[in-house]
């Protein structure tokens, strides 16, 4: 074979090897848009910090497809779910990912308050042994209400691995808690606090709209670090959501 034939036949081969070799583009996240990892049509997951995961369920046609917040915090070589979703197979999808892909199985989980949003998944939790903490209230009106009943207690303030857990009187509901993650700076606050856009205080059937400006200075003072605030339901954001509900509950007030 010619010798400079045989050069560049070495050359294109050398080239068309490297090009294999190289590994396939990801598409970049717009950043206004933090990146999510679908496990199911109805639940997403959102890292908001180092070890913190935001859940985000979607309800079925009876509850209008209403998207609500949870939150999966690692633990050591496990992890803690804070509220369950909407469904047994919602949880069944989170618990699978925190097993399989993030590799912190749930060691236990913790709900803030009775209403379906928070404990819809308890079920899957109980069949596989794994324990579901509320404060006694919360599993009183949970039952009451033909809801899944949490299995153990929370006191009304009280460290849970490595977050913190206040109950700072009513609110959205009788029994609402907020969960601090001190190494963070997130507050979750449920449903007791509104998302940025929110236009009124949302579902009141179960709301105590007297007790809870008072109820919500509490939390404000017991946890005064809080930097990333994550509603109930719709989009995370910083302190500006604490000032936007006290300005809600300022206007319901009048």
């Amino acid at each position: 074979m010619n010798p400079l034939r045989c050069l560049t036949l070495i050359t294109v081969l050398a080239c068309a090897a490297t090009a294999s070799a190289a590994p396939p583009k990801t598409k970049t996240s717009n950043a206004s848009k933090p990146e999510e990892t679908v496990l199911a049509k109805d639940v997403r997951v959102r890292r908001i910090a180092p070890g913190v995961w935001m859940h985000i369920t979607n309800a079925g046609k009876d509850w209008g497809g209403t998207a609500a917040n949870g939150l999966l915090v690692e633990d050591g070589d496990a992890s803690i779910l804070v509220d369950t979703g909407w469904t047994p197979e919602q949880s069944q999808a989170l618990l699978t990912w925190a097993k399989d892909t993030l590799h912190h199985p749930v060691r236990a989980a913790l709900v803030t308050h009775f209403h379906i949003d928070r404990t819809g998944g308890i079920p899957t939790l109980d069949a596989q042994g794994i324990p579901v903490h509320a404060r006694e209230d919360t599993a009183l009106r949970a039952g009451k209400e033909g809801n899944p009943v949490p299995s153990k207690r929370l006191t009304d303030a009280q460290d849970f691995g490595p977050l913190s857990v206040f109950f700072p009187g009513a609110g959205h509901s009788p029994d609402n808690l907020v969960v601090m993650h001190p190494a963070s700076g997130i507050l979750y606050g449920g449903c007791f606090i509104k998302d940025a856009r929110a236009k009124s205080l949302g579902n009141l059937e179960d709301a105590d709209v007297a007790a809870w400006p008072a109820s919500f200075k509490a939390a404000r003072a017991h946890f005064p670090d809080a930097r990333i605030i994550i509603p109930g339901h719709e989009q995370p954001g910083g302190t500006e959501l604490l000032d936007h509900t006290e300005a809600l509950l300022k206007k319901a007030s009048r």
